[in-house]
């Protein structure tokens, strides 16, 4: 990972990228290593959360369906 002040973040609440900390946690994306990853922030999450939700369902799946779906 890149050094703390050349790290790029995204903010959601207005789209703009920044390098460094320049808002708040709640309005903060990153730290990315670069501006074009930063840029994609929104891309990136939804990417990691759909894999989160399929590993989910996975995890989920015990090969039996659950009594109180019988």
């Amino acid at each position: 990972m890149a050094a703390e002040g050349s790290q790029w973040y995204f903010d959601p609440s207005t789209g703009e990228v920044s390098q460094g900390k320049q808002a708040g946690w709640e309005n903060r994306m990153g730290p990315y290593d670069s501006e074009s990853e930063a840029r994609s922030a929104l891309e990136i999450a939804a990417a990691r959360n759909k894999a989160a939700d399929n590993e989910d369902d996975e995890d989920d799946d015990w090969g039996e369906t659950p009594s109180w779906k019988k």
